[in-house]
């Protein structure tokens, strides 16, 4: 199939969170599968300074958006993995430092620079088409490209939504897009779209809620997320047009990228490990405890937080919890950086436990591998979570998940019995302070069990990678494509 993807992130050129990891890993799995695949994205300044090799095309992109006229530069190249990328170039819009914002707030006009990059990804496709091909698939990302579907079922535009079809996916359904309705022409949403059926929210336009009502397929990264979503609690007030659409809704979980988690070949590692000869994970434990100033107690347990310090998080959870477990011995590595109280609060709880906690503030990408290859378990306690990633690197490392029974955490991790004989986790259902410190607990009377081996092992050969996921889109690829 020829696959395009409307993203705005791809690791490890312009990343602000987890969509760049999914994006650099779910298109190259696909490559690798036989399909030809093309990445669409801004050219931001990130690209030329990681020194990413593109060519310009000598004809640009033309196209009108809500009476504005766009010129577009567009920049072709080739990733690593043999995933082709279009970078479109629209002045004034993405020469920025920041993708989303400056780190302190998001910038003003971003519903008008993503409205104008969907509009380019629609031209790009339109101009394919006039070349006699097509794409088979176009696959958008989040809000910044929700209007990429909404745009090619206008009726100007019905022989792209003929040719090709339009799946959307939704990371995180609380990141919207919200505009005030007197952005309704620069967006290049007609004002007949413009009510509690359409593109209107509480008065406002919603540009995730456009997309979603005119997707051909719509998807999230967990099964349970996606009927979370389709609740009142959970659906971020598109609870009633997720349900409306729930024939058309699928969650596919994320995956592991093998080549970057592997604690077999992980150069980040004072010594590689696998599932069938784990032994050396004490040494990355031992280095760990080393690194981080903690008591050099091997045969204390380790469990590390290594995620963003946030309420979503459930970062503040753990913090209550703590207290709660002072004649529990172990020894806790707090990893990453958020809302400003929250970070306050892990250097307080180490300050106070020294040698006993750590906080490693804002830790680059080899002292994350290190964190997770040297814990015994890692905690993720979140509010919410639509996928997750730390719990599956935790399991491909030997390091036994404790979580909140919520969204993706509950789709890759089975609760452990009793016995240790079953179970690739410790979950709890309740976010307090409470549940987590009873989670804890089993986990570490699990640690003292001489069936502890076992389960690290089982979990260690748990199947967390792209493939089983990639092929699931394959089949909803093909279930919507054109005949």
């Amino acid at each position: 199939m020829d696959i395009l993807f409307a993203a705005t992130e791809l690791a490890p050129y312009a990343k602000a969170g987890g969509l760049a990891d999914v994006m650099a890993a779910l298109t190259k799995t696909l490559r690798q599968h036989g399909h030809k695949v093309t990445l669409a994205l801004p050219r931001y300044r990130h690209f030329e300074r990681a020194g990413l090799l593109v060519a310009r095309r000598l004809t640009p992109l033309h196209f009108e958006l809500g009476g504005t006229r766009y010129n577009v530069t567009v920049y072709d190249g080739r990733l690593p993995s043999g995933v082709d990328i279009t970078l479109l170039d629209l002045p004034g819009f993405f020469d920025r430092d920041g993708i989303y914002g400056d780190g302190a707030t998001d910038y003003a006009d971003n519903p008008l620079r993503f409205a104008a990059f969907s509009g380019a990804v629609v031209e790009l496709v339109r101009q394919r088409l006039q070349s006699d091909m097509t794409f088979d698939v176009v696959h958008a990302h989040d809000w910044p490209t929700a209007l990429v579907p909404f745009y090619a079922q206008l009726p100007a535009n019905q022989a792209l939504a003929t040719a090709s079809r339009f799946l959307l996916t939704v990371h995180n359904i609380e990141f919207q897009g919200i505009a005030p309705a007197s952005m309704l022409d620069p967006l290049g949403i007609p004002r007949e779209h413009f009510h509690p059926e359409g593109a209107e929210f509480y008065g406002s336009i919603n540009i995730l809620k456009t997309g979603l009502l005119f997707a051909n397929a719509l998807t999230t990264v967990s099964e349970t997320y996606a009927r979370e979503i389709q609740s009142e609690e959970r659906g971020g007030g598109l609870h009633g047009v997720l349900a409306s659409r729930a024939s058309r809704l699928v969650g596919i979980p994320n995956g592991v990228d093998y080549s970057l988690w592997n604690p077999a070949t992980d150069s980040a590692l004072i010594a590689r490990y696998d599932a069938e000869d784990p032994t050396a994970k004490m040494r990355c434990k031992a280095a760990l405890l080393a690194e981080t100033g903690l008591e050099m107690v091997p045969e204390r347990p380790v469990i590390a937080f290594a995620d963003r310090l946030a309420k979503q998080k459930g970062f503040d959870l753990l913090a209550d919890a703590i207290p709660k477990l002072v004649r529990s011995d172990f020894a806790l590595v707090l990893a990453g950086d958020g809302e400003p109280e929250l970070v306050e609060r892990a250097r307080e709880l180490a300050a106070r436990s020294v040698g006993r906690i750590a906080f490693v503030h804002r830790p680059a990408d080899p002292a994350l591998h290190r964190i997770v290859a040297g814990a015994d378990m890692v905690i993720v306690p979140s509010r919410y979570e639509p996928c997750g990633q730390m719990q599956q690197y935790g399991q491909r490392y030997g390091s036994v998940p404790i979580a909140r029974a919520t969204g993706g955490l509950v789709d890759t991790i089975v609760d452990c019995d009793s016995t240790l004989e079953t179970g690739t986790g410790f979950l709890f259902e309740e976010p307090t302070a409470q549940a987590a410190t009873s989670a804890i607990q089993r986990a570490l009377a699990a640690f003292a069990s001489p069936r502890w081996p076992a389960l690290r092992r089982r979990v260690m050969r748990l199947d967390v990678g792209w493939d089983r996921s990639a092929h699931r889109y394959e089949q909803l690829y093909r279930s919507i494509a054109t005949p």
